[in-house]
C-alpha cells in the first residue's frame, strides 16, 4: 500500500508555523529514535533554515542504543545540537535546556552587545505526530501544561510554556509532509505510531518487521515468541503463523489469525516487549 497521511489540520499547522518562525530564535526538533532518519522532517529543515537547531532524539529508551549514539554523532557532525533522553522518565531530558542554551549563545551575547538584557530565548518545538513533543515538554517544564497521548494529532494548536526567565517554548501540532518519496519512510514512521491506524495494513508493517528482526534482530525475536519452542522458521509466512498459533491469535476453526498476529506483534514492539530496536 501507500503509506500517506496529511489532513488538513496538518497543512494549516505548517502554515501557523511559518509565520511563529518570525518570533523564534531556535528549533527544536523532536525524533524517535527508533527511526532517527525518518522521523525527521524535511519541511521542517526548510522552514527553520536560518534559526538556531536543536535535535532531540526521544525514546531513547526504547531504542538500540550503540545506534542511538551513532546517530547522536551523525547529527553533531552535520552542525545539529543533540541530546539524547527518554521524556517518559524524564531520563536526560533536563539537559535539553543546557542543549538549547548553548544553541543559542550568539543570540544571547548579540543581545548583551546591544544592552538587551534577560530577554529570554524563543524555542519552537516541532517534530511529527507521535514523536513525544508534549511529554518532553510537560517533562522539562516538571508539570503537566501540554496535551499528550499515545496516538497521533492530539496537539491541535499552539501554546507558549515559560520554562525560567531564560528559555519559553512553543508547543506545535505534530507535522507530516505531503507525500513520502520513499515508502519505506512512510513504513517506519507508521510503526511508531504517526499515522492513523485505521488506514494501515498491519499484515505488510508486520512482514517488514520480522524481516527486520531476522535480519539485526534475531535474538529479540526468538526470545519473545520462540524461547521454549524449535518452531522458529527461516520463512516469514511461517515465523507469523507460528506466533499466532502460540498466542491463540486463530480465527474461527483454529486457523491463524494473521491480522490479529500482525497487530500484537506491531503493539510488542511499540511497547519495547522485543526489546530495544531501531529500524535504521
Amino acid at each position: 500500500m501507500v503509506y500517506q497521511w496529511y489532513p488538513g489540520h496538518m497543512s494549516k499547522a505548517k502554515r501557523q508555523m511559518e509565520e511563529d518562525l518570525k518570533v523564534i530564535d531556535a528549533v527544536v526538533e523532536i525524533l524517535d529514535a527508533r527511526i532517527p532518519l525518518s522521523s525527521k522532517n524535511p519541511d521542517i529543515d526548510t522552514l527553520a533554515k536560518n534559526k538556531y537547531r536543536v535535535l532531540i532524539l526521544n525514546k531513547s529508551d526504547l531504542a538500540d542504543p550503540e545506534r542511538t549514539a551513532y546517530y547522536k554523532k551523525y547529527y553533531e557532525d552535520k552542525g545539529f545540537f543533540v541530546n539524547t533522553c527518554d521524556s517518559r522518565s524524564s531520563a536526560g531530558v533536563k539537559g535539553s535546556l543546557d542543549i538549547i542554551t548553548k544553541a543559542c549563545e550568539e543570540k544571547i551575547k548579540r543581545d548583551r552587545a546591544r544592552g538587551i538584557i534577560g530577554r529570554p530565548i524563543r524555542a519552537m518545538v516541532a517534530g511529527i505526530p507521535n514523536c513525544g513533543k508534549s511529554t518532553f515538554i510537560n517533562s522539562i517544564a516538571g508539570k503537566a501544561c501540554a496535551k499528550t497521548g499515545n496516538k497521533p494529532g492530539v496537539t491541535k494548536g499552539r501554546q507558549w510554556i515559560r520554562l525560567n526567565r531564560q528559555v519559553e517554548l512553543l508547543d506545535t501540532p505534530g507535522l507530516l509532509w505531503p507525500k513520502f518519496e520513499d515508502q519505506q519512510i512512510g513504513m517506519k514512521i507508521a510503526f511508531i505510531g504517526s499515522i492513523n491506524d485505521d488506514i494501515l495494513y498491519p499484515e505488510e508493517l508486520c512482514y517488514y518487521l520480522i524481516g527486520v528482526l531476522k535480519d539485526r534482530y534475531p535474538e529479540s525475536l526468538k526470545n519473545r515468541y520462540f524461547k521454549d519452542s524449535e518452531e522458529y522458521h527461516e520463512d516469514i509466512n511461517k515465523i507469523v503463523e507460528s506466533i499466532a498459533i502460540a498466542r491463540g491469535a486463530l480465527a474461527p476453526g483454529g486457523q491463524p489469525d494473521i491480522l490479529k498476529a500482525s497487530k500484537l506483534i506491531i503493539d510488542d514492539f511499540r511497547s519495547s516487549r522485543l526489546g530495544r530496536i531501531t529500524l535504521e
